[in-house]
């Protein structure tokens, strides 16, 4: 029964967003928004009929209604993990790692020896495997979120020094041109047309960091952490069987991931509106 259930609810999710893809008022706002809303629904009520339809195991995979009950009674804990690791860690090693990224490209953009010398050092070091980096930061800045916020630095440092560096030559040498006509130094070139003309590049480097900020947060608490963290309570519970709680964590952190990402888009959709990527 549950699972002709699941099989009725895909049915009618998938008919309703054919009719509000299909219907004269598909590009408003408010259909944009369903279409993805009611997708989401159908999954986690189908998700729901399966596993209980089927009698899956709770440590294999908890039921949506037995995560949302964690979530709720356990909204205490998950708040101060979110503290934790993504505030204190993560955000903060976001702004570190981003802000000295664009100042280091501006330092780069001003020397071909370091563009030939340094880049290639960090493309080096970007390959580096988080789980190799992590231990050692860890043993460097402490068990706390210091070590933590180190690791999302050397995760997003060199994605967004080598979009800002790469948005910084996006001017054709027209209108550098037209700048000197101007009388216009180096950094007031910076300013009014370099940095400008750059912002598509580095808004797509401060959204790829926005992903790897948070898994690099949740990754390095894994190899020493307070008693507190997204990634200190997924490998306690995991170790407990707690796997409701280990889905409540990563409900936590899909929302805050998913946030964050938002802000930064809705940031870019501001200042860069005059970009052909920003129309329509």
């Amino acid at each position: 029964m549950m699972i002709f259930l699941a099989l009725v609810i895909w049915i009618g999710g998938l008919c309703i967003n054919v009719f509000l893809a299909r219907s004269k008022h598909h590009t408003t706002q408010m259909v944009k928004i369903a279409v993805p809303v009611i997708f989401g629904l159908t999954v986690i009520l189908m998700w729901e009929c399966l596993v209980r339809g089927l009698g899956v195991n709770p440590v294999i995979l908890p039921a949506p209604s037995a995560i949302a009950e964690r979530f709720i009674s356990g909204s205490h804990l998950l708040w101060v993990d979110f503290l934790q690791t993504f505030v204190k860690g993560a955000l903060s090693g976001y702004l570190i790692g981003c802000s000295a990224a664009i100042a280091v490209a501006v330092v780069i953009d001003r020397s071909p020896f370091l563009q030939r010398g340094l880049l290639p050092v960090g493309n080096f070091i970007a390959g580096l495997p988080i789980v190799g980096m992590a231990p050692i930061l860890v043993m460097w800045f402490g068990f706390d979120w210091h070590s933590k916020a180190a690791v999302v630095v050397v995760m997003v440092f060199f994605p967004m020094l080598v979009n800002t560096v790469e948005g910084l030559r996006a001017t054709d040498s027209m209108q550098r041109d037209l700048m000197r006509t101007y009388a216009a130094g180096y950094w007031k070139s910076l300013a009014k047309l370099r940095l400008p003309a750059a912002m598509p590049f580095m808004f797509n480097g401060l959204k790829i960091a926005t992903t790897l900020a948070l898994i690099g947060a949740i990754v390095a608490e894994f190899f020493g952490s307070p008693t507190r963290g997204m990634g200190f309570r997924i490998s306690t519970e995991v170790g407990r069987l707690g796997m409701d709680m280990v889905w409540a964590e990563i409900t936590v952190a899909a929302m805050a991931g998913s946030a964050f990402y938002g802000i930064v888009a809705f940031i870019e959709k501001r200042v860069t509106f005059w970009h052909p990527s920003q129309r329509g």
